[in-house]
């Protein structure tokens, strides 16, 4: 099935020619695009886990909008620029309400040059027309690690089909993003691709690509991209509030973002909720959260969770190490919910924990 869907985006890739005659020439757009997109490498990932994604660069210094993908928990994120540089990048904020994050190149702290990247002026793109239905559109991606250092990013032709609500999952989680998504008529959100841009013919951007997911109502893959002036309702000192996409980029930027997730998280650490899971030795600094053992009779047991399993999300955040899905325990309190996606064998599987009270030492 997967191999079928692939192929079939690799068909749609070596389709694409000449796009519409009379405008600019295509060549001319997507080099332009593409000087304003990166390709993200992590430090190898989990076994049948994608390890690379895209992103777009949204300010002259760095900063780079891309899905809250599992890859981003690395010391190692490496971004690769148009002109085949490559530089290392670190995490600024993931939000969950956007299924989206937002990276910074790093540099040495004695390094005062401008990056005086080509980016996506955001605030100038959202003044544009929104696109139609019908209305022809590209998508830049890394899908399938084609591309590296100075290599050009896939591009990919389609069509706007539908601007609407996605209700879609992994697994039996789903996605975090509830806001309206454009749908598009070609294969296009595959391994890799996550984070790209989605662009109308003449290169305006419309939208971030996101993660696979699938439609909850057919159970077929959906092929869509998050628009810029989508709009979440996101709770902000207990009072609830609509934001864009724009909103979140802009803030994350300026460091005044606090992510939903530690919103709903305000309490002061501690123990946390009981769930009984007993993960191998943390003997290095990021030990992959694998399952070691379950306690007979506790939440992860009635879950349904079993030796050897990865953790891989907590309500649709990325937490594949030990440490992290400790951090995230210590902010829970007894009768919480969560939502767990796990690798179990060469599946990934969704299922549902409730937290319970500590056993009493006996």
């Amino acid at each position: 099935m997967f191999r079928d869907r692939y192929l079939l985006s690799f068909i749609t890739l070596l389709g694409l020619t000449n796009l519409v005659s009379g405008q600019a020439p295509t060549t001319a757009i997507t080099e332009k695009v593409n000087q304003k997109l990166v390709k993200l490498y992590g430090a190898g990932g989990f076994q049948g886990l994608v390890s690379y994604g895209t992103g777009i660069l949204i300010s002259s210094q760095g900063h780079i909008l891309t899905a809250a993908t599992q890859m981003l928990d690395t010391r190692e994120l490496r971004v690769h620029l148009y002109d085949g540089r490559r530089l290392q990048a670190k995490v600024l904020v993931i939000e969950p309400e956007f299924d989206a994050a937002i990276l910074e190149i790093s540099r040495d702290k004695k390094e005062k040059r401008d990056l005086n990247l080509p980016y996506f002026d955001l605030a100038a793109e959202l003044k544009k027309p929104a696109p139609e239905i019908g209305e022809m559109v590209l998508a830049f991606t890394n899908a399938f690690k084609i591309a590296d250092r100075d290599e050009p990013l896939s591009v990919q032709q389609g069509r706007i089909s539908a601007h609407t609500k996605l209700t879609a999952r992994r697994g039996i989680t789903q996605i975090p993003f509830n806001g309206e998504v454009y749908f598009v008529d070609t294969i296009l959100n595959n391994p890799g691709a996550a984070g790209g841009a989605l662009t109308s013919s003449r290169g305006q951007l419309i939208g971030m690509i996101g993660k696979e997911y699938r439609n909850v109502v057919s159970d077929t893959w959906s092929n869509y991209a998050i628009p810029i002036n989508c709009k979440v309702e996101i709770e902000r000192n207990k009072q609830k509030k609509m934001l864009t996409l724009v909103d979140f980029c802009q803030e994350a930027v300026a460091g005044k973002w606090v992510s939903s997730s530690k919103n709903k998280t305000q309490a002061k650490k501690g123990p946390g909720g009981y769930h009984g899971i007993v993960f191998v030795p943390d003997v290095v600094e990021q030990t992959p959260p694998y399952i070691d053992r379950i306690e007979a009779n506790s939440p992860a047991a009635k879950a349904g969770l079993k030796v050897d399993d990865l953790i891989v999300y907590v309500e649709g955040e990325p937490v594949y190490s030990i440490k992290s899905f400790n951090e995230m325990m210590s902010r829970t309190r007894p009768g919480t919910e969560l939502r767990l996606e796990i690798r179990r064998g060469e599946k990934l599987t969704g299922l549902t924990i409730v937290l319970g009270d500590f056993p009493k030492s006996k």
